[in-house]
């Protein structure tokens, strides 16, 4: 008996009769699709983007070298080469992130002591060339120069939440 109906269901097509059910379902409801460049969908506040690395008002980078952030990291994503300044202070030298190994986890933003590393609400970049993907730390500062009232401002909703 089962042999007779597979081979009635072949014969009138009856899986291709569900599908166009289910596209008739779906062909007079309500278009969910957004037209991007124009139309942007609302972001989380927990959102993580590019990274950025922030300076202090006074024009001094915030990162002190302890290297957290390359510890906690576990797609071993950063770089971090450091020396001693002659005030005694610790400085990087080289801070290079990859973003083909980043996962975007957000444990670099949470290590840091002195909130120098933070991952931005920006989505929209891209590489031209190959190894584009690697920041270095110019471009970090650049981003976090760049976007500071608006890292500023995400933090102050952050506080407001906490």
């Amino acid at each position: 008996m089962p042999a007779i109906r597979n081979y009635i269901k072949s014969l009138f097509q009856w899986e291709l009769f569900l599908g166009l059910r289910v596209t008739g379902r779906y062909l007079f409801t309500r278009k969910v699709t957004l037209m991007y460049p124009e139309e942007k969908t609302p972001q989380s506040p927990r959102f993580r983007g590019l990274h950025a690395l922030r300076r202090y008002p006074n024009g001094e980078e915030r990162c002190i070298a302890c290297k957290l952030c390359e510890a906690a990291c576990p797609t071993l994503a950063i770089t971090i080469e450091s020396e001693r300044r002659a005030d005694g202070t610790r400085r990087t030298t080289r801070y290079d992130i990859d973003l083909f190994k980043c996962i975007f986890c957000g444990f670099c933003e949470e290590s840091c002591p002195v909130d120098s590393i933070v991952e931005t609400r920006v989505y929209e970049y891209h590489y031209e060339d190959r190894g584009g993907q690697i920041i270095t730390k110019q471009q970090l500062l650049a981003n976090g120069e760049r976007y500071e009232a608006r890292i500023a401002e995400d933090r102050a909703q952050d506080a407001r939440y906490r």
